[in-house]
């Protein structure tokens, strides 16, 4: 029954490792013609794997584990999931319900534990529940904000037969309706308006088409949070980076004095708005699919509640029948974002990278070698804002990365998830040396099954993005150092290719080995010696953002220590 639901929703996939309490289930997985169990090294590896597929196609990654153990271990995934609105099923066994004895094996209470980081969660009493409660998890992953759901499946349930009178068939469910009358007035605002500026974040990755032509309807600069980098195209002449405010590239400053900011998908949280330093206008559009995000950071003027496509169909529709009103300058927008696109260019190209990998050469020639049709997964660190900046995304659902939980180690499994859901394009991993030695293991499942993909390695020995957070506020840094590791012999030791960067000379003869190999079906982790020595704008804005956000005093008191160990380690270094 439970290969039968998996079967009906279209499931190809299922990441975990078999345990007491699921062989069952794998058991009869084994025989499905739709359904391939993968085998992962380590159950939170099997989560990101999950979310990646998910987050780049129409299929649902789905958890098959075990209870306690295996849970926890996903939890990381899970919860990536959960905050960042993918959708999900979890499964897993659960311990016995009919026996009379206590302290089983992995005997936990798994609904209070998953409760936090689930839309859902369900417990299976009898066979007859089975299949309809995986056709209402599945809706619940897929509907309103996307997420995961988690059903825990006894193993009694599993081995006792049990009475079912039929096997319901699965129904997509109907469509919500849309809120007509706030589009039309969002679409009146927007009219009135003189500097009108859009805002899209992952929500509206499935409404790119209708962005575009509302960009250009309005002649309106674009901007995007991270986890959104992909729903406007970054070679597009309105887009203007990644979010806007003291922490963005130089072409957001564009939307700075914007008069109606249409958002779309997005809850303005901490990273989308570089700390909650974005300059938002009072006459706010803000259209999301969940409610609760409404005035939740920004008052709106305007709510619309509703699938992004479908509303930004509607709203192009009604903008069109309307005359707009004085529209901005089309070609003084496009100019502003040109400048400071080149701006950014040239400050890179004028930074001394000495005898390290200047990260604007590496991703120019990395662009260069890969078509619009190519996947970037990043993980969370110094290189993820650097790939925002520095790399252009060409469409929906081509970049990835983990956002409000922000898990380190997301990126290489990730990259496999992705792999799987579509076998003939370019994936490539972004990933920073710490987050790779979490889940680089993983890599030894790539090899096994051939899947190549592309890890690229910003590889400088320490967790770089706290390390720069440290050194103005501390003066010091504090097990931010990385151990060192032969990532060659590893490479080796996985049966993954290797290529190593050293500085900006070896970069394109590096790359053209690089995506050959992995075009042949072959894993290879290519090894950066990158320079992080100059912060990205993000970075930048961040700190002097966050600082603000500050209490007074506690401001004087991180800048007084700042500037007192500052002294101390100038008259240190002077001898004196």
């Amino acid at each position: 029954m439970v290969r039968f639901a998996l079967e009906q929703i279209g499931t190809r996939f299922t990441f975990g490792i078999p345990g007491v309490h699921n062989t069952e289930l794998y058991d009869e997985l084994h025989d499905s013609r739709q359904i391939r169990p993968w085998l992962v090294t380590h159950e939170g590896a099997g989560a990101f794997m999950a979310d990646g597929m998910s987050r780049t196609s129409t299929l649902t990654g789905t958890l098959m584990l075990v209870p306690a153990a295996g849970l926890t271990h996903a939890a990381s995934g899970i919860g990536e999931a959960f905050l960042d609105g993918i959708p999900m099923l979890v499964l897993s066994g659960g311990v016995r319900t009919d026996s009379s004895y206590h302290y089983q094996l992995h005997d936990l209470n798994a609904q209070a534990l998953m409760a936090p980081l689930c839309k859902a969660t369900f417990k299976i009493t009898r066979h007859a529940e089975i299949v309809e409660r995986i056709y209402n998890a599945f809706d619940l992953a897929h509907g309103g904000e996307p997420g995961p759901v988690y059903i825990e499946i006894p193993v009694n349930i599993q081995l006792d037969e049990g009475d079912v009178s039929h096997l319901p068939v699965y129904k997509t469910p109907n469509a919500p309706r849309l809120d007509r009358h706030g589009i039309l007035k969002a679409a009146e605002l927007l009219k009135q308006a003189r500097k009108p500026g859009i805002f899209l974040g992952w929500g509206a990755v499935g409404a790119s088409d209708h962005a575009i032509a509302i960009a250009e309807q309005l002649m309106a600069p674009v901007a995007t949070t991270l986890q959104g980098l992909s729903a406007f195209p970054g070679d597009h002449p309105l887009f203007a980076g990644m979010s806007f405010g003291p922490h963005a590239v130089p072409s957001a400053q564009v939307m700075q004095d914007c008069d109606v900011l249409l958002a779309v998908g997005t809850r303005f949280g901490e990273i989308a708005t570089g700390s909650y330093g974005m300059p938002v206008p009072k006459q706010l559009i803000h259209v999301d699919i969940n409610p609760k995000v409404f005035h939740a950071n920004y008052p709106a003027t305007v709510t619309i509640q509703g699938d992004s496509h479908q509303v930004l169909r509607v709203l192009h529709e009604q903008l069109g029948q309307m005359e707009v009103g004085a529209r901005q300058d089309g070609f003084r927008v496009r100019e502003r974002i040109a400048i400071g696109r080149s701006q950014l260019i040239q400050s890179w190209l004028d930074h001394d990278s000495q005898d390290r990998v200047n990260p604007y050469l590496f991703f120019r020639a990395l662009e260069q070698r890969l078509d619009a049709d190519a996947y970037v997964v990043a993980d969370d660190g110094n290189h993820t804002f650097l790939t925002a900046e520095l790399l252009t995304i060409r469409k929906p659902r081509h970049f990835i990365s983990p956002t409000d939980f922000n898990c380190m180690g997301y990126a290489v499994p990730a990259a496999l998830g992705v792999k799987l859901a579509h076998p003939q394009s370019m994936v490539v991993a972004i990933v920073g040396d710490g987050a790779f030695n979490m889940t680089c293991m993983e890599l030894l499942t790539a090899a096994q099954e051939g899947l190549g993909v592309m890890v690229v390695v910003f590889a400088d020995g320490e967790l770089a993005q706290i390390a720069q957070a440290q050194a103005s506020p501390y003066r010091r840094s504090t097990c931010t150092r990385l151990p060192g590791i032969d990532r060659e012999a590893l490479a080796r030791a996985l049966g993954t290719g290797y290529v190593a960067i050293g500085d900006q000379s070896g970069i394109d003869s590096a790359l053209d080995i690089a995506i050959e190999q992995a075009r042949d079906g072959r894993p290879v982790l290519v090894d950066v010696r990158i320079d992080y020595s100059k912060p990205t704008c993000f970075t930048q804005g961040v700190m002097k953002t966050s600082l603000k956000r500050l209490q007074r005093r506690t401001q004087v008191r991180l800048v007084g220590r700042s500037l007192w160990r500052e002294l101390v380690r100038r008259v240190g270094s002077s001898g004196e």
